[in-house]
């Protein structure tokens, strides 16, 4: 047996100096901390550890694990003791397992010090110290749905999911934890439980209770199953009557989301079973908002998708708000001849495209870009095809490549120089010229990454934030492992002051380019700015009063 830990009835509650969640410069011990997987991050704290060291892991040292038993005497701890009446002398001994196992190892969780930094019963909870709950509930009063201190807004019941201890969730539950109850990211414990990809999780959940339409910085839980293709999942969601047909501002539907990172984060494939999971539940095949999934799988070059909407009855003829082409256009823009095959049946003539075939649609896009290239003056344009290549190079050094189908020459020249006159205006900060040099590239190529987060950065210096925003989630899902397109996103969250959000999407790039001093910067910038934003509420909460 352990040797018991006394509680020493300290009232202080300052800084424990120790934990994960803390800031920069923290030492290196023996203990590690391995912060959260790439694009998953759960706080804002977990952040400051992740850029708080340079080689991507953070430690905790001896004396920082020491900082447990200065938890277990802080402020909280005192006050539950004080309002329970009892003799503060009598109170000698809390139950060993909050501190690990009997002869004194560290507690298999290497997220203590994070837990530490939330509070006693959120780190008894992420650890599955049954007991300790017990104990911290039972007999001290602890409020089950309190907030944890690091200003995440998560309850110990979202760390025992997100640890995967369905005991202490179901002990919790059953004593009366909210279910619904919504983090700062406005995560309830159910996203965290589809995120993680525990199935048992989620059905104990929705067992209990758990709302399966609660909107979240990422959507419903059913945009996040969709999100990383976890049909499964979606079939629980959609047998307790999760609603298909939901819009989220940033991906739109159930069915958006999944296309959208169809051939990146997902396999089409999968996506193409969370799609007729979707239709068979009454998805709305032509919800436009922010475009059709027939607009997005053309764009994403989704063949079989493609087909399967048009089998269902999805609409050929809806344009996409981006651009007002419709997927027909789209696919014979970007070369892909098997998809305007695809769509030429289910498609109405179009009354500029004077001979209404397959060869005819196909030689009209190259017509009408090669007449957009006649506007621009001779000796110019020999000179850009000079430097274009040089050009296109300086842009795209940093974003992935990735297959797709090889423009035609015309295609490729006209792209270009767009570009470099983009970035040419960029440079005399004519923004606005910017913007439409860069629109144009995209109706050339719209799956080019780069030319979402050029046009990105010129809403942005022209003060068009939303603008800005959507450029950039448009580059993010068209390119989900470039970091550049995470940085704009993070800007464009900045520029509308919403911090966190901002914060998350930096984190998200800095794991991706853990190198990028910009985005580390920025990271840091979006917490000042969060912790202001956060301290001038209250003094203003406490002026009302």
């Amino acid at each position: 047996m352990g040797k018991a830990r006394r509680l020493k009835g300290r009232g202080d509650g300052g800084s424990h100096g120790g934990g994960g969640g803390g800031g920069r410069g923290r030492g290196r011990g023996v203990e590690r901390f391995d912060g959260f997987a790439a694009g998953s991050c759960q706080n804002v704290s977990s952040g400051m550890a992740y850029f708080a060291s340079q080689d991507r892991v953070g430690y905790m040292s001896p004396e920082q694990r020491e900082g447990l038993d200065r938890m277990l005497a802080s402020e909280a701890v005192t006050r539950h003791i004080a309002e329970s009446g009892v003799d503060p002398s009598k109170i000698f001994f809390a139950p060993p397992t909050i501190f690990g196992s009997a002869d004194g190892t560290p507690s298999e969780s290497n997220d203590s010090a994070k837990m530490e930094d939330m509070g006693p019963l959120h780190e008894a909870a992420c650890t599955g110290k049954l007991d300790t709950c017990q104990y911290l509930v039972e007999q001290l009063g602890f409020d089950i749905n309190t907030e944890a201190n690091d200003d995440s807004g998560m309850t110990p019941l979202a760390c025992a999911v997100l640890r995967g201890e369905s005991v202490t969730v179901e002990y919790l539950l059953d004593k009366g934890a909210d279910p619904n109850k919504q983090d700062n990211k406005r995560f309830t414990p159910l996203h965290h439980a589809i995120k993680e990809g525990n199935n048992r999780m989620v059905r104990l959940l929705l067992s209990k209770g758990a709302s399966v339409d609660v909107f979240s910085s990422e959507g419903t839980p059913l945009h996040i199953a969709a999100s990383y293709g976890k049909s499964g999942m979606m079939q629980i969601l959609l047998q307790h009557n999760a609603d298909p047909n939901t819009v989220s501002a940033d991906i739109g539907t159930p069915m958006a989301a999944a296309l959208c990172v169809a051939s990146g984060r997902i396999t089409e494939s999968d996506a193409l079973k969370c799609m007729k999971l979707l239709v068979k539940a009454s998805a709305d095949l032509n919800c436009a908002n922010p475009d059709t999934p027939l607009v997005v799988a053309t764009s994403k070059g989704l063949c079989e998708c493609v087909e399967y909407l048009l089998e269902v009855g999805a609409d050929a003829n809806i344009p996409s708000n981006h651009d007002r082409m419709l997927p027909i256009e789209m696919a014979a823009n970007s070369g892909r001849r098997m998809l305007v095959e695809i769509l030429f049946p289910f498609t109405s003539p179009i009354q500029s495209v004077s001979n209404w075939s397959v060869e005819g649609i196909i030689a009209h896009a190259k017509l009408r870009h090669s007449n957009k290239g006649k506007q621009s003056d001779k000796d110019s344009k020999v000179q850009l095809k000079l430097n274009a290549e040089v050009t296109t190079k300086k842009e795209d050094s940093c974003a992935p490549k990735k297959p797709c189908v090889k423009d035609k020459g015309g295609d490729k020249d006209k792209k270009a120089e767009l570009k470099l006159l983009g970035a040419k205006a960029v440079e005399r900060k004519d923004y606005a010229g910017a913007l439409k040099f860069y629109s144009e590239a995209i109706k050339v190529d719209p799956e080019d990454a780069t030319l979402y987060s050029n046009r990105s950065l010129c809403h942005l210096k022209s003060g068009e934030a939303h603008d800005a925003l959507a450029d950039a989630i448009a580059c993010v899902n068209l390119q989900p492992d470039w970091a550049k397109g995470y940085y704009r996103k993070g800007a464009a969250f900045m520029s509308l002051k919403e911090y966190e959000e901002a914060c998350d999407v930096f984190l998200a790039g800095g794991k991706l380019d853990p190198a990028s001093v910009e985005i580390r910067d920025a990271f840091w910038e979006a917490v000042g700015a969060m912790k202001k934003q956060h301290s001038d509420r209250q003094s203003a909460g406490s002026r009302s009063d």
